[in-house]
């Protein structure tokens, strides 16, 4: 597969088994393209959250060729790993918050992982909780948080570093419906700022929610690809849709 500079991913004949199994995912080739919307979908156990794990970096190929960001992933120094793990954010389906940690120090969490200086930390955490709807919430820990709440606490924490790519795994899938359509407008603005979204979910009501988003589909460990979104760079990714339309 030949790739560009201005691609984000590339997957090239990937193939995934744990330990003496049969492949989870076999012959996956894919490119995902900046600044587009991404829909993974697929029957529960078809491998999307095998290919996602692959996606923030949590594991490597049995087979094939990865890179990211320009560089082959499957051959680079582990020290050099947390450096691309931060150009990606993860929002996971059981939200993994910190219980004992307030949803602001959850949010703040990457930053101070990253050594910003607590001075630095308290404009771009309240403006982010903000974003998600949450600022009155700041101080309360998860297990005071609705399942919604919780959820937009998560993709705060995800995005608060702004990350190139945001990878969600079934993000909607403890929520109601009227909340799922919230968290996908969150992802759409975020979208709009310039990431590329991927989004892995069960559900097809969503995928008609966001009408420029492009679909990848697994099957038994097979992807194929309704959208045309494996063959062509998207022509309208959806960063540049209002710059387009003003």
């Amino acid at each position: 597969m030949s790739g560009g500079d201005g691609d984000i991913v590339q997957f090239d004949n990937v193939g995934l088994r744990y330990g003496a199994g049969r492949e989870v995912l076999s012959d996956v080739s894919f490119t995902l393209y900046p600044g587009s919307f991404y829909f993974l979908t697929g029957a529960s156990g078809a491998g999307k959250t095998s290919l996602l794990r692959l996606l923030y970096l949590a594991q490597r190929p049995s087979r094939g060729a990865i890179r990211m960001f320009g560089t082959d992933v499957i051959t680079l120094a582990r020290r050099r790993l947390p450096a691309f793990r931060r150009r990606i954010g993860v929002v996971f389906q059981d939200f993994r918050l910190v219980p004992h940690l307030s949803a602001y120090d959850n949010v703040a969490l990457p930053l101070r992982v990253s050594g910003m200086r607590e001075s630095e930390l308290e404009r771009p955490v309240t403006d982010m909780l903000e974003w998600v709807g949450l600022a009155d919430r700041a101080d309360a820990r998860p297990a005071t948080l609705s399942g919604g709440e919780q959820q937009r606490v998560a993709i705060a924490r995800a995005v608060i570093a702004r990350p190139d790519m945001l990878v969600a795994d079934e993000p909607t899938g403890n929520v109601d419906p009227e909340m799922a359509l919230k968290l996908l407008r969150l992802f759409e603005a975020l979208n709009r700022l310039g990431t590329t979204v991927v989004v892995a979910t069960h559900d097809v009501h969503l995928l008609k929610k966001v009408p420029e988003s492009l679909i990848m589909r697994l099957d038994k460990g097979r992807l194929s690809d309704p959208t045309g979104a494996l063959r062509y760079p998207p022509r309208r990714p959806l960063a540049r849709l209002e710059e387009s339309e003003a």
